[in-house]
């Protein structure tokens, strides 16, 4: 009888080992079968949200690029304006008529305008020479000026945040 209980104590190890060999192994199966109708939405809403975060972000790219291009745009149809009205504040002699004056005032606006709208005029006169704002159109040998210094200015440049909307046109001496 004794030896009835050690075996059947013995079965009963054996079937509780295969029991829990049983359960590990279905909880390695589960975790390597087909994820939940939970985990599938859950994983589809990440993506969306992700992708219309990624939509935002181009979006607001989008608009700001297109705006910049916008009064780039306007500004360069407006510089034959500014240029010929600062041609005619110097070409009059008269600096106490009317006419002066008025062009003097209109001139001022026009500038104060596109400084509030923030674009710039680029420094030319006694800068060195960039490619990446001027436009050299003639050379010069000048002592009296360093090495690619700029020694005149044609026509004045223009920036509007980090975009040229016309380049300098300018002399370069040596």
């Amino acid at each position: 009888m004794a030896e009835k209980k050690k075996c059947t104590k013995k079965a009963e190890n054996e079937a509780v080992e295969e029991t829990v060999e049983t359960a590990e192994t279905n909880a390695e199966t589960e975790e390597k079968t087909e994820p939940t109708e939970a985990e599938i939405l859950k994983n589809q809403l990440l993506t969306v949200m992700a992708e219309y975060d990624n939509f935002k972000k181009r979006t607001v790219k989008e608009k700001e690029k297109l705006y910049t291009d916008s009064v780039a745009d306007t500004v360069t149809l407006l510089l034959p304006v500014l240029d010929n009205l600062e041609r005619a504040v110097l070409s009059c002699e008269d600096k106490e008529s009317e006419f002066y004056k008025g062009f003097e005032l209109v001139l001022k606006q026009t500038k104060e305008i596109f400084e509030k709208m923030g674009v710039k005029e680029i420094e030319s006169v006694g800068e060195l020479f960039d490619p990446a704002y001027h436009n050299a159109v003639m050379h010069v040998e000048d002592e009296n000026l360093g090495e690619n210094v700029i020694a005149e200015e044609f026509l004045k440049g223009y920036i509007y945040k980090d975009k040229v909307i016309r380049y300098a046109m300018v002399k370069v001496a040596n």
